[in-house]
């Protein structure tokens, strides 16, 4: 009995999964309470009446800025297709151009820096973004480690801020953007364990190449996706955890030993 069970397992693994062709990747559940604080967009300025005179003149971002509030600013320039990169956090060519178009199509001066007007008109017509429209390209930050991350060597892997820590006691390794099963084919939640590592593995189940497989749950394994690199967070896997980065994964498939502990949580 022992040796059939074994079989299974070992055939539902080299079945191994990949991504999907749906769209509606990021997982169902929305981020929690574990986001940084120091993420949360900036609402300034905010008003009903656009200024007129000098202070109308000041300009709150221009090029060559960095941060939160520069991220913000795409994002809602991305809301009314101005903007067709990924928010970056940084004030570069492509978004002076796009606050340009926005200021020209609505009469004002073009000059590509956010001066109060163009922020309050932006602000009428576009929604507060949300985490995974700030972070809709990755390089998002880590959600606090699960408590179950803290000891031995651990892949902590986050639904909330999708993202993969590499943790030995307790001290973050490495760090990856990763990506999950759709809504009807979910990456499963809990503390598992590294069963086998496959460099070179090839899905039997959707014929196609799953290298740097590290299995982890039956079928379900990190892995590095060339879809995942080429579509960001349009697509979804098909259960697995999906890695874009090769050179880290690589790295990260060198360290991980069979045993490891993997925690899938939110």
């Amino acid at each position: 009995m022992r040796r059939v069970l074994a079989a299974a397992v070992v055939v539902a693994a080299a079945a191994g999964c990949t991504v999907s062709g749906s769209a509606g990747s990021a997982p169902t559940k929305p981020p929690g309470s574990s986001k940084p604080a120091d993420d949360k967009p900036s609402s300034t300025p905010s008003g009903t009446q656009e200024p007129d005179g000098p202070e109308a003149q000041s300009a709150l971002l221009s090029e060559g800025d960095k941060g939160m509030k520069v991220r913000e600013l795409q994002a809602r320039l991305r809301q009314v297709a101005w903007l067709f990169e990924y928010p970056d956090g940084s004030y570069g060519g492509s978004t002076v151009k796009a606050v340009k178009g926005f200021q020209g199509k609505r009469g004002l001066p073009e000059t590509g820096e956010v001066d109060p007007v163009t922020w309050e008109r932006l602000l009428k017509m576009t929604s507060k973004p949300g985490f995974f429209e700030l972070y809709a390209g990755g390089d998002q930050p880590a959600a606090k480690p699960d408590p179950r991350c803290l000891e031995g060597r651990v892949l902590c892997i986050s639904k909330t801020s999708r993202t993969l820590v590499w943790m030995v006691d307790g001290k973050a390794q490495l760090q990856v953007d990763v990506r999950f099963g759709s809504e009807m084919t979910p990456t499963r939640e809990g503390v598992f364990k590294v069963d086998f590592k496959s460099r070179n593995h090839h899905s039997t189940l959707y014929d196609t190449p799953m290298p740097y497989a590290m299995f982890f749950s039956r079928g379900q394994a990190v892995h590095y996706s060339s879809d995942f690199k080429a579509r960001g967070y349009t697509g979804a896997s098909h259960g697995c955890v999906n890695v874009r980065d090769e050179a880290k994964i690589a790295s990260l498939f060198q360290q991980v030993k069979a045993g490891d502990k993997v925690v899938v949580y939110w």
